[in-house]
């Protein structure tokens, strides 16, 4: 059976034009991947590009498609400004095509990503703790944390995660005598945290932050480990201030004493400068 003339034109024809695009001989991207810390948001993936490159395009729920990087040779996008919803739900297409002026082809060479939201998923960075001391009456350990900064602003100033998860961001402090492997634990709500302890025992403890409403990545790392006595405070042993205390002292005293003898010792030379200019010229 014959094919119709028209027909085999038109399948020439589309036949050319796919081929000179060459739309098919550009690979997807693939293991896209969201990596985010403290709201500051990356997408990655693979493979490099020889021939082509990649655009990427964010979308949300409520907001529709966004070219963000254009024409790019890396795997790696920057999208944080993209989602300052951070309870909205967004998705990434990755485009691969020429580097042609004029616009994307309305059916290109794409990949989209697996969904991601920011209040769900990002990873809360390790707490800092700012300082600790311990009460006057040396029964509670009161440590304060120092919430970590998103990169997102308000009037100029950064935002702190707290100002997106707000009391759904909590702070539990382990510890235990450090003659001792036996670990407490005392959650807060906010930056400060108080937890009974034994007068005249030194402690050491830590840190983590935890999202109680997520199903996964739940907690942070832990912060570094710090330990004290009683007689310590703001991170500061008091042991170490006594040293530091009697070193301040001494360096004082040996200047004191320097300066004094080099004063000394000009006021000496001046009295023998001046002695000399009242004696004869012939004395010997």
């Amino acid at each position: 059976m014959s094919v119709p003339r028209p027909l085999l034109f038109f399948c020439c024809l589309w036949y050319l034009c796919d081929a000179a695009t060459g739309t098919e001989d550009f690979p997807r991207a693939t293991n896209i991947t969201w990596i985010s810390v403290n709201f500051k948001t990356i997408l990655e993936w693979q493979p490099k590009p020889t021939n082509f490159v990649y655009t990427v395009e964010i979308s949300g729920q409520k907001t529709d498609w966004k070219k963000k990087c254009i024409y790019i040779t890396e795997t790696e996008c920057d999208v944080t400004d993209q989602l300052q919803d951070v309870n909205d739900t967004y998705r990434a297409r990755i485009i691969s095509s020429l580097p042609t002026i004029g616009e994307i082809p309305e059916e290109p060479v794409n990949a989209l990503s697996p969904p991601f939201t920011p209040y769900k998923q990002t990873i809360i960075g390790k707490p800092k703790i700012q300082s600790y001391q311990f009460s006057d009456d040396k029964t509670k350990l009161i440590v304060e944390i120092e919430d970590p900064m998103s990169p997102y602003r308000l009037n100029g100033s950064f935002r702190s995660i707290r100002d997106f998860l707000n009391n759904d961001l909590r702070y539990t402090l382990y510890y235990w005598k450090a003659t001792s492997t036996g670990k407490k634990q005392k959650t807060s709500t906010t930056t400060t945290v108080e937890a009974g302890v034994d007068k005249g025992e030194s402690y050491c403890f830590y840190v983590q932050a935890t999202v109680p409403s997520r199903r996964e990545n739940r907690e942070s790392q832990e912060s570094p480990t710090q330990c004290t006595s009683q007689t310590g405070s703001g991170g500061l042993d008091g042991y170490v201030v006594f040293i530091a205390v009697i070193i301040a002292v001494v360096l004082i005293i040996v200047i004191a004493i320097a300066l004094s003898v080099t004063l000394y010792k000009r006021k000496k030379s001046k009295k023998q400068a001046a002695e000399k200019e009242h004696l004869p010229l012939n004395h010997a």
